[in-house]
């Protein structure tokens, strides 16, 4: 359970360390209690701007609960902004995934006054701050700092936009630490570590636990999704780096050789204005699929529906144009299910082609329709590749490992 109490998210699911035990095995939970002896009562802070949909919110929502269980004590705190705000960060994320940008003073100025007001809404005493993605990264401009202060980028930094860089890069350069998720992510003349800490998803969540027959029945009436087909399914934002509209052009090339549904799932976060856009235009061109049901669109915020559509789903696609890590590919790996995505970002650390899932360059669209035709015509080949992807997440991409690492992190920064 997440809530708003003012700027604070305050985070309760209920959930223990000893409840991921039978998951992990007794290894990985006592070489986490023995990371975190050394740090019983040293006190972290997260910031990020927002506290549901998308990745970011679920990692830090699970990770919180963790990090105090095991005496860390850690807060979580929302960065409250306007409209315009908001329009101004998602061309911010949109640059550091090599989009072109043009932003005016007046825009700069709205960026700097935002964090500004919330930096007087929250005072900052911890032993370590971790601010998360590009809208509160200037925070730190606005206090006496005291202690030491991570960057956590969560997006592809490989070829961001020089302008945006460059303006952006003066508030990095005040922080201690990067964190980013790929090697291929670092940026050349930065004077502190670019510490690697790969994202991961919590197997108790509501997104990911098991669910019984009953609940996925009920679940997929309440949602009018029928499995009298079989199911190709994105889970993701409407976003134009997540290809939606080429995830239609790739079904309707499967449809004319396996009669399909497709459900494109995916929340609309209050950080993310160009959403309904892009849904309206994914909406237009599957027009005459949505009428006769073959596509289905899903804008709920509905976690146990995500991971119903998952669990019945024949493929899973991630077919991302750009992608830091892509998280909706570990959920999909850890249902068991073969997912079919593109060869970019992060997504490559997830799938070995062939072994795990397929990938594909994210503009092949008959070689997309190609796979998806091969797994839905040989059911084993599914059942071989989702045995061999779960099995890799357990091993690499939980929230354990996840809560090993920031651990790690802590230990690094006070022993510096």
């Amino acid at each position: 359970m997440a809530y708003m109490n003012g700027i604070t998210c305050i985070c309760d699911n209920g959930r223990t360390l000893e409840d991921h035990r039978p998951i992990v095995g007794d290894d990985v939970i006592s070489g986490i209690y023995r990371k975190a002896v050394a740090l019983q009562g040293k006190r972290v802070l997260h910031v990020n701007s927002t506290y549901q949909s998308g990745g970011v919110a679920e990692m830090i929502l699970s990770l919180v609960p963790l990090m105090n269980d095991v005496g860390v004590k850690t807060q979580w705190n929302i960065l409250t902004g306007e409209g315009d705000f908001f329009t101004i960060t998602k061309n911010f994320h949109n640059a550091l995934q090599g989009q072109p940008i043009a932003f005016s003073d007046m825009e700069r100025g709205l960026y700097l006054q935002t964090n500004e007001c919330f930096s007087g809404q929250m005072a900052i005493d911890h032993d370590l701050v971790v601010v998360h993605d590009p809208q509160p990264l200037p925070l730190i401009r606005f206090y006496q700092k005291t202690q030491p202060w991570v960057w956590r980028c969560h997006v592809d930094l490989s070829n961001p936009d020089p302008a945006l860089w460059e303006f952006l890069k003066g508030f990095v350069l005040d922080y201690d630490r990067m964190v980013i998720s790929h090697d291929q992510y670092r940026r050349c003349g930065m004077p502190m570590e670019q510490r690697i800490i790969r994202p991961a998803i919590d197997p108790l969540s509501e997104k990911n636990r098991d669910l019984s027959e009953a609940e996925i029945q009920d679940l997929l009436t309440q949602y009018n999704v029928p499995i009298d087909k079989p199911l190709i399914t994105q889970i993701s934002r409407f976003d134009k780096w997540k290809d939606p509209e080429g995830v239609v052009d790739v079904f309707i090339e499967v449809k004319k050789h396996v009669d399909c549904r497709l459900i494109l799932c995916g929340s609309m976060a209050p950080d993310d204005p160009e959403g309904w856009e892009i849904y309206r235009r994914v909406e237009e061109k599957a027009r005459p699929y949505i009428e006769t049901g073959d596509v289905i669109l899903i804008t709920a915020e509905d976690h146990l529906l995500v991971n119903a559509l998952q669990r019945v789903s024949c493929v899973i696609l991630q077919k991302s144009l750009r992608e830091g890590f892509g998280l909706t590919v570990t959920e999909g790996l850890w249902k068991g299910r073969p997912v079919i995505a593109s060869r970019v970002g992060g997504i490559p650390l997830q799938i070995e082609d062939g072994e795990t899932g397929f990938l594909l360059d994210p503009t092949d669209t008959d070689g997309f329709a190609w796979r998806i035709r091969q797994v839905l015509e040989n059911p084993e080949l599914g059942e071989r590749l989702g045995r061999a992807g779960k099995e890799h997440v357990r091993k690499h991409f939980l929230i354990t490992r996840l809560l090993t690492d920031y651990l790690e992190m802590l230990h690094a920064e006070l022993n510096t």
